[in-house]
């Protein structure tokens, strides 16, 4: 066994989990129908029945040519060149006697030209097998039997074996939780790889398993899983557990899939369920395509011309040679003797003029040939790696911090950089540093903060006002405070007022005491501590959840642990001036959901009195605030409209005392409704929270900067001046897209935004009915309305010079993207100045980059930094990969690397416009040499 199980945390109290309590209702009864065949033999996947199954092996290739099919495949791609098959016909038939010139002369350019792309593809080509090589010899733990467990490479995995994946490593393919290190079996997960998206995921095993706590345990383990077949949707999962003849519900809670990362949890045991090109993630990849640029499809509509007027004049000439030669034949006397027809051959025979003619025809197509131009195929590839060269040898697109420059992967499509109309990106790690930052505060209506902002940035360089002056020195004195004070990761707030426990002082250090108190306890956090340095960090569900947990602890207020039933603090007293232990007992967590905008916990302090601690968007806190509780509201409104107006993301905090009785009460109803086993079990649960959060005290605003990259809003700004449009494909919600989308300023305030959303209260009335085929043609028809309300607006938009934002989330996309709607959505997208397309798996990413791409037919580039990206990368014209954080998987598969986004301006403004224009310039000035 790799340690003990760890008992630090008893989430069982600390979240409402649904998993484990699902209900065969809906989905789960069509287990054994067509769609949900899947049987997988857990711990046997060596018994007779699993080998009859014939379920694919764990070996994944993302590689676009083997062995057996590289020189057909490669040959292939480089005949799709009109010219080169001129040239290859020219070829075959320069080793004939009727060859006016050597087959040498042919053959060799021919031969380097095909050869030199061919081997340009190889080595592309070996660079992603290597990373399949890497990949598919990953080891991971695997039950070997008898309760032992020893190391296997991934490609040997097999469906059923039962496998232990140890903190910070991958997921070698989809498996089921059977349990892990924590208590409850829960484990956190990281999806970077999949969906964008660094906030931790919560997975838990179903109760029955949670109960397999060491490898020993597992000798005799026996268990049968039904679920559906293999698909790519990353969000959903149906199935059951069969074991000791009872059956028990699965859904997405107990589903790991390949890709994804184990964080902060010591180990997991899972059984493989899909393997190899079965898993969700390789069902949301698209094979290595074949990219030609627009010019070279143009050179070949130019030799299609040429090779007309070839043939025309070999035809002409051809006649014209077959009846003069047919009149050589005089009262069998030779009228042109010199040519010596006593010692002819068919090639020239009067007796047989029409062959003679045909013959001729075939001299005269390779006599003619310097009319398709073979030189400027090889003067191009040439030009075109020298392009290539000084893209990579840029110094304005060096990354000196990460030691990472541009990089040139192809040089085909070098040009197609200066002709880009659509820019698709994706959002974390490509436009965003994927941190958070607590900058500023509201409390008691005090506004508390100096930072500024990315947007505010921006706007200062774009305004020469008074104010934007007072914005660019404030930025500069806060330089030279950052100059002088260690950087905490989270953390950039700077104000004298309230930091180094000055907030003692303030006038109001009661409600300021509170509000670092309710940041420090309302969270789901986990504290980790370093053994040698004793430095506290944070695991959290969000980026943004544990900035407001450093922010409070950098004011004074840290949290340092977390047991079965309580929190505990270091508070600082403002009586005595110092840091004193404070234990909060941890009642119950209502938490945060996208329908509900909040969270809040219950704890008892050391006084013996209950708390409601909450957080959450102002659209809903302000409307739950008692009649006495709104003594800061109209400033606090200020402040968050000022916030936003900067680009932030931020929530209201508020609080309120709860007695006994009421509490009793609560606590009954809400144990209830989380042991519920029904359909509505969350709305009752809301419904339950919803009478306890209620007239509640504010206490003020929080104010974090999801962190743009260096130089994105002016780098956006440059390319939308130049006329080019940008769509950001996020795999994040909704809400988290469109405060990116003010930030970076993709959205602008007073911009009309058109939001298309599947959660309506009808749809979500269906889906409880379970009918599903009822809820699809509900959601179509809500979507198909919304985009028809939506190109009402853009025309009234139109009229009134309005510019519209278009909002999309991923569930209304599926029908969006459907033949009979997908051109109506293109419509109305093209029509709106930006586009955000919200919770977009891989797939869809891929399918809106050919839907624009296809449509339009302007030239797309597409750009990301994460596996979950690579499809779009590979859909689009160009593929533009971010060497981040997240791995290689997109530079990988792109035709660009880059180490920054900001460096697209430079990218396309400076080389795709010179390359574009030498490349034009050169074919013309060779068509004319020509025609000289």
């Amino acid at each position: 066994m790799a340690g003990g199980r760890r008992k630090r945390q008893h989430f069982g109290r600390i979240h409402a989990f649904s998993c484990g309590r699902a209900s065969f209702n809906g989905e789960h009864s069509l287990i054994g129908g067509p769609g949900f065949s899947r049987i997988v033999f857990c711990n046997d996947p060596e018994c007779f029945e699993a080998g009859q199954l014939k379920y694919g092996g764990n070996y994944v290739r993302t590689t676009k040519y083997t062995l057996a099919t590289y020189f057909p495949k490669a040959l292939f791609e480089q005949f799709r060149r009109v010219a080169n098959i001129y040239f290859l016909i020219c070829a075959i038939l320069s080793f004939t006697a009727l060859s006016p010139y050597s087959a040498y002369s042919t053959v060799f350019p021919l031969v380097v030209v095909v050869g030199v792309t061919m081997g340009k593809e190889a080595v592309e080509d070996w660079r992603r097998k290597r990373q399949d090589i890497e990949m598919n010899n990953r080891k991971v733990k695997y039950h070997r039997g008898d309760g032992v467990f020893d190391y296997a490479k991934w490609m040997d995995l097999k469906v059923g074996d039962v496998v232990k994946v140890e903190k910070d490593e991958f997921f070698p393919a989809d498996l089921i939780l059977l349990s892990s290190s924590y208590d409850d079996a829960i484990c956190y997960v990281e999806t970077t790889n999949l969906d964008g998206e660094t906030n931790l995921k919560l997975k838990q095993a179903l109760d029955v398993t949670a109960n397999l706590l060491d490898d020993s345990r597992f000798e005799n383990f026996r268990a049968i899983i039904k679920c559906e077949d293999p698909n790519a949707n990353l969000y959903s999962f149906v199935g059951n557990l069969q074991l000791e003849e009872q059956q028990f519900p699965l859904t997405p809670q107990q589903l790991l899939l390949r890709d994804s990362k184990l964080r902060n949890t010591d180990y997991i045991y899972g059984v493989v369920i899909f393997t190899g090109h079965d898993t969700k993630v390789i069902q949301n990849s698209t094979a290595p395509p074949s990219k030609r640029s627009k010019i070279e499809r143009r050179m070949d509509k130019l030799v299609y011309l040429l090779f007309s007027a070839l043939v025309f004049l070999s035809f002409i000439g051809s006649v014209f040679f077959g009846i003069t030669t047919s009149k050589d034949l005089e009262n069998g006397v030779m009228t042109r003797w010199y040519l010596r027809p006593d010692d002819t051959t068919i090639y020239y025979d009067p007796k047989r003029a029409p062959v003679a003619a045909i013959l001729h025809f075939l001299t005269a197509l390779m006599l003619y040939g310097y009319l398709i131009p073979i030189s400027l195929y090889v003067s191009i590839e040439i030009v075109k790696v020298l392009q290539s060269v000084f893209i990579n040898q840029d110094p304005h697109m060096y990354y000196e911090e990460g030691d990472k420059p541009a990089r040139a992967r192809t040089s085909n499509l070098n040009e197609e950089l200066g002709q880009v109309d659509t820019i698709l990106s994706d959002k974390t790690g490509t436009l965003t540093c994927n941190s958070m930052e607590f900058i500023k505060c509201s409390i008691a209506g005090t506004a508390y903060g100096h930072g500024i902002t990315e947007v505010e940035r921006a706007l200062a360089r774009g305004k020469e006002t008074p104010l934007a002056q007072e914005v660019v020195e404030d930025e500069d004195n806060v330089e030279e405070i950052n100059e002088t004070k260690p950087s905490i990761k989270g953390y950039n707030f700077i104000d004298e007022r309230i930091t180094n426990g000055n907030w003692v002082n303030e006038p109001r250090a009661d409600v300021i005491q509170n509000f670092l108190r309710l940041l420090a306890a309302c969270h789901t956090a986990i504290p980790e501590v370093d053994d040698e340095t004793g430095k506290i960090s944070y695991e959290a569900e969000s980026p943004d959840e544990a900035a407001f947990v450093i922010g409070a602890r950098e004011l004074g207020f840290e949290f340092y642990e977390r047991t079965q039933t309580s929190i505990s603090l270091h508070e600082l007293d403002p009586m005595s001036g110092r840091k004193v232990a404070r234990t909060y007992k941890l009642m119950n967590i209502i938490e945060f959901s996208s329908a509900r905008k909040r969270m809040s916990v219950i704890v008892r302090n050391e006084e013996g009195r209950l708390l409601l601690l909450s957080k959450g968007a102002d659209s809903v806190m302000f409307e739950r605030l008692a009649q006495d509780g709104r003594e800061f509201e109209v400033q606090t409104r200020l402040h968050i409209n000022e916030y936003a107006d900067a680009g932030l993301r931020t929530l209201v905090l508020a609080y309120r005392e709860l007695d006994e009785e009421e509490y009793n009460e609560f606590n009954e109803e809400f144990s209830q409704a989380k042991n519920l086993v029904s359909a509505d079990r969350e709305e009752i649960i809301e419904e339950v929270a919803e009478r306890i959060e209620k007239d509640l005290i504010l206490l003020g605003a929080t104010a974090v900067e999801d962190k743009l990259q260096n130089g994105v809003p002016e780098c956006i700004d440059k390319l939308a001046q130049a006329g080019i449009k940008l769509w950001v494909l996020t795999g994040d919600k909704m809400e988290t897209a469109i405060n990116i989308g003010f930030a970076c300023s993709l959205l602008r305030q007073g911009m009309k935004q058109i939001i298309i959303n599947s959660e309506t209260p009808g749809i979500r009335a269906l889906e409880k009915a379970g009918d599903k085929s009822a809820v699809d043609e509900a959601a179509k028809a809500n979507v198909i309305q919304q985009i028809s309300e939506g190109k009402a607006l853009l025309n009234v938009a139109s009229e009134d010079s309005e510019a519209l934002a278009l909002i999309i989330d991923g569930k209304s996309l599926i029908y969006a993207l459907e033949d009979d709607v997908k051109d109506m959505f293109l419509e109305l997208a093209i029509g709106c100045a930006s586009v955000i397309c919200c919770r977009s798996s891989p797939k869809q990413k891929a399918l809106v980059t050919r839907l624009v791409k296809v449509k339009t037919g302007s030239t797309t580039l597409a750009i990301g930094d994460g596996a979950n990206d690579v499809g779009m990368l590979q859909e689009a014209d160009i593929g533009v990969g971010i060497s981040g954080v997240e791995g290689m998987q997109a530079v990988m598969s792109s035709d660009i690397a880059i180490a920054q986004f900001r460096f697209l301006e430079r990218l396309l403004l400076v080389h795709g416009h010179w390359c574009y224009r030498r490349i034009s310039f050169m074919v013309t000035s060779h068509s004319g040499n020509l025609k000289s």
